[in-house]
């Protein structure tokens, strides 16, 4: 008879990376197999850094992974893209593992996360050729500087889309667009924040569903893009 639950036990066990659902395949394509390396690094240092919860495991692949990576159905071919508070890296390295023609920087301000990136940069390599890893806050002028311009902002529950409009605008040129992917509640909110975000420059304002191919990891993103003010 067992004494009671181990150490190992009351932290949750340990981590087994799930499989990947078929529609992965599709998603991936040739990068199915880093995007499967992802998973285990999310799965286990990324739990054990505390970038990823425990019970979030099972789920990884739906409710992180190709959910994430749905939002490449809103961003141009070839695009220079940027994603700001990265954190464990989503959505940027699962929307650049679907598509490899865009140049992604992944932005984050907390040392243990850019640890995190950038060990996950090295690890994915040589699809990672044209990532890289920035520290810092997406409104610092010393990652606007460092990041130079791009086409395309990401960004995945970071916060309320004003304040996230306010912190990426020095991202932004005129013509550049910002695609975040929001929870239902901020969809709801959309109609009431459009004045704020006109006024702060923003133009062609507009949900859309991504994803639709993927069953629960389809969503919704807001998309928007710079004025020329």
């Amino acid at each position: 008879m067992s004494d009671g639950p181990s150490a190992e036990d009351r932290a949750g066990g340990p981590a087994v990376p799930p499989e990947a659902p078929a529609v992965a395949g599709a998603v991936f394509g040739d990068a199915l197999p880093l995007a499967r390396r992802y998973v285990e690094l999310l799965a286990t240092d990324g739990v054990t850094r505390g970038l990823i919860g425990p019970r979030e495991v099972p789920r990884l692949w739906e409710r992180h992974v190709l959910n994430s990576a749905a939002v490449a159905e809103a961003v141009p071919q070839g695009a220079r893209v940027v994603d700001v508070g990265s954190g464990a890296g989503l959505p940027g390295i699962p929307l650049g593992l679907s598509r490899p023609d865009v140049t992604l920087t992944l932005v984050e301000p907390m040392a243990r996360r850019v640890e995190f990136l950038e060990e996950t940069v090295t690890a994915l390599a040589p699809a990672s050729s044209s990532w890289r890893v920035v520290r810092g806050r997406a409104e610092d002028r010393s990652v606007v500087s460092a990041v130079g311009p791009v086409e395309v902002v990401t960004a995945r529950a970071v916060a309320p889309l004003p304040r996230l409009v306010a912190w990426c605008r020095g991202l932004l040129r005129p013509g550049s667009q910002l695609v975040a992917l929001v929870g239902s509640r901020a969809l709801e909110e959309l109609p009431q924040l459009l004045p704020e975000l006109h006024a702060a420059g923003m133009r062609d304002i507009e949900p859309r569903a991504v994803g639709a191919s993927l069953g629960e990891a389809a969503t919704t993103v807001v998309v928007m893009t710079r004025g020329a003010r």
